[in-house]
């Protein structure tokens, strides 16, 4: 893979840079095979909790910092959005600098016409909102599983299992509790995407990449580059698509050796 990908643009959320579970690499790889006008940076980049925590910032964090910089100065429209985890960058809304615009929402229209809200999405979950030490206590699990999921993982390989597995998803997906309150999480937002009429919109927080209508509405989540590595594209006739690039990059390594 010489040529870069061309992308009209790009949504990615949740990088979690500052922690060790954070796919730095496999997101630097990413851009550094893809073009686009437009670079949407949909909340969670930086972990500010956990830096605050332990100052963590490898090679690779700061490579893919710089790789945002260096695609404003080349021409990408780059806008950052906020979100829990980065909450105090939220002091900066409504400021340029750097290259980048800073805002806590938009409306992005795409190249056939559709409009589509952009937003991080923690502005409607109600443990954010309501009980923030639940959310922290969430978190701190969160990362535990993460840590946990590594020897699962370890174990897997060495059984030669077929597909990457993450226990964090496979609870968060099963667990009756998890699953309504990402149901209430989406059609919160579907609602706010209605109130601004608008034919859709794009967010992450919930580390859950999809696309699929509700309502009339057309709900994209970007995912995450911890656990699924996925980034959600605008194609340059406005076709939208959900990119795993770890999923990518194993073909390409499997095609390269056979």
């Amino acid at each position: 893979m010489t040529d870069k990908v061309q992308y009209r643009s790009i949504f990615i959320s949740d990088v979690h840079l500052g922690t060790n579970g954070s796919k730095a690499e496999l997101l630097c790889q990413f851009l550094s095979h893809s073009q686009t006008e437009h670079l949407y940076l949909v909340g969670d980049i930086v972990d500010g909790w956990q830096l605050r925590k332990r100052w963590y910032w490898p090679e690779s964090h700061e490579k893919a910092w710089q790789l945002f910089l260096s695609m404003a100065e080349q021409g990408t429209k780059l806008v950052y959005l906020p979100g829990n985890h980065d909450e105090d960058l939220r002091d900066l809304l409504g400021r340029q600098f750097l290259g980048l615009t800073m805002v806590d929402e938009i409306i992005h229209e795409c190249a056939d016409g559709r409009r589509l809200l952009i937003l991080h999405g923690d502005q409607f979950d109600v443990v954010v909102k309501s009980a923030k030490w639940l959310a922290h206590l969430g978190d701190k699990a969160y990362v535990f599983l993460l840590w946990f999921n590594k020897f699962l993982e370890l174990g897997r390989r060495r059984l030669r299992a077929p597909k990457k597995w993450s226990l964090s998803a496979y609870l968060k997906n099963k667990v009756k509790s998890a699953v309504a309150y990402i149901g209430g999480y989406e059609k919160a937002l579907v609602q706010a995407a209605r109130d601004r009429h608008v034919d859709g919109l794009v967010c992450g927080h919930i580390h859950k990449a999809e696309i699929r209508q509700i309502d009339k509405i057309l709900y994209c989540n970007d995912g995450d580059w911890v656990e699924s590595c996925t980034a959600l594209v605008e194609h340059p006739d406005g076709r939208l698509e959900i990119v795993a690039w770890d999923e990518v990059n194993q073909i390409t390594k499997s095609l390269k050796t056979a």
